[in-house]
């Protein structure tokens, strides 16, 4: 590709390594840097800015709806952050995302229509690590630019606000749908102090301008600090501004309590759409990609399907853990139990309900649900938060209770309605699930209700549908 001229008489052009037949722009977009027209000389040597002050009715706006580019979580024409701690293969998600994309894979607005993505990386070798793994990602990787600066003949990195317009000219010109910041922090240009939420803003508030113009989604990584939170958006690393200008913020963190060694994603912050979207779990595969010097290994994200615990949850469990592990085992096991009397599922405020009765915190009971194999859904009209254990629990908790000593008269109400007695076997008999109605008010659980969340989390299957 042919170095764009930049405007101005820096001699910055941005380079972007590949050449690929452009895609069709999208529609004209307002310039990010000031127009120079209206300029008056003080002097004859320097201009100076004759600053009007404009009013525009509301009815001259033309009203737009949101748009998505990985459906519910990711806007199009706005900034998103993902921050979470190190371990948690940020930039192997941010990877997947890219493969997605270029395939026309990724639910959303782009879905069957694969895009072009501009990737700015800063932390990773190319050649040695950030290929290998879109390679990895199954990226069309013809699709994927890394973005360079040229200046005075000399290469350098993208820099933030200094770049913003070439950038959006570059995005147009081959109708990118993503800008890819690995991190976004190291972007910032170096006069800028990133814990002053006003600095900040002078380098955040034109990339979401230039988000905006171009329609791109710009997502960008983050890291969290060390201080003892349990907020997300607090822990993001730098000033406020990086979750105040972003218009969604995708949390991740790895569940310690999960055997598998899993992380979590979750949405901290949703502007445009629900905040109310299951969290979801994924795993890191290792996979072999072959190089002109042999093979090498690299990770790759699978998505393994919903996650009963949000990030807040593991990160509140990091934080203060009042419940021991022992209580956290007894409350799966009698919530397993109590789901297998109901017929496998039940309202999550009906549970709630006989829980406390039992002595156990409904915060107790959410962190003992991936323990118990227990899921949620929402139903019904007005909609309600419904638990649901698997079958294979399910089974082994049926046979447990049939051989345990003492069956049958210990045994826990589902409910107020939730089972019937057979008058000649203490037993409880089950009753279609249904039945388990609850009569307190329909409550959220703590992952909200079931949407469009991006792959196929029943098949593990990154490429489906929600």
């Amino acid at each position: 590709m042919s170095p764009t001229p930049a405007p101005g008489a820096s001699g910055r052009r941005l380079h972007a390594v590949g050449d690929h037949p452009p895609c069709q722009p999208h529609p004209p977009h307002d310039p990010v840097e000031p127009d120079l027209d209206g300029l008056a000389w003080s002097d004859g040597s320097e201009p100076v800015p004759v600053r009007r002050v404009r009013l525009t009715p509301a009815s001259a706006i033309r009203l737009r709806r949101v748009s998505w580019l990985w459906e519910g979580r990711i806007p199009t024409g706005a900034v998103t952050v993902v921050p979470g701690r190190e371990g948690t293969e940020k930039s192997l998600l941010l990877a997947w995302l890219a493969g997605q994309i270029t395939r026309g894979e990724l639910p959303g607005c782009r879905e069957g229509d694969p895009r072009a993505v501009v990737y700015a990386a800063s932390e990773d070798s190319w050649a040695h690590t950030i290929a290998p793994r879109l390679h990895a990602a199954g990226a069309d990787l013809d699709l994927v630019y890394r973005v360079d600066v040229e200046q005075n003949g000399r290469i350098s990195q993208l820099t933030l606000p200094l770049d913003c317009a070439r950038l959006a000219t570059e995005i147009s010109a081959r109708g990118a749908v993503l800008l890819a910041a690995d991190p976004l922090l190291s972007l910032i240009h170096s006069s800028i102090d990133t814990h002053r939420d006003r600095d900040l803003r002078t380098a955040l508030e034109p990339l979401a301008s230039l988000a905006e113009s171009t329609g791109c989604a710009v997502v960008g990584l983050a890291h969290f600090n060390k201080s003892d939170s349990t907020d997300a958006l607090n822990l993001i690393t730098g000033s406020r501004a990086f979750s105040a200008v972003a218009r969604a913020v995708i949390a991740i963190a790895r569940d310690t309590e999960a055997d598998d060694g899993s992380c979590v994603l979750s949405q901290a912050k949703n502007n445009l759409g629900r905040l109310d979207l299951p969290s979801l779990r994924y795993l890191i595969d290792s996979v072999t990609v072959a190089t002109d010097e042999g093979p090498t290994s690299v990770g790759r994200v699978r998505f393994t399907g919903e996650s009963p615990r949000s990030v807040t949850d593991i990160l509140t469990a990091g934080h203060t853990d009042e419940e021991s592990r022992a209580e956290r085992h007894a409350a799966a096991d009698w919530l397993a139990d109590y789901l297998t009397q109901c017929g496998g599922q039940a309202p999550w405020g009906e549970i709630r309900t006989a829980a406390r009765a039992e002595g156990i915190a409904p915060r107790t009971l959410q962190r003992a649900r991936p323990r118990a194999g227990v899921s949620s859904t929402r139903d019904g009209f007005p909609a309600r938060t419904v638990w649901l254990l698997d079958t294979e629990s399910q089974s082994r908790h049926s046979r447990q209770s049939r051989h345990a000593p003492g069956a049958g008269a210990s045994r826990r109400d589902c409910g107020a309605t939730g089972e019937q007695t057979d008058p000649e076997h203490p037993r409880r008999v089950p009753v279609a699930p249904q039945s388990c109605q609850s009569r307190q008010d329909p409550e959220r659980g703590a992952t909200g209700a079931t949407g469009a969340t991006g792959p196929d989390l029943t098949t593990g299957d990154p490429a489906g549908t929600p």
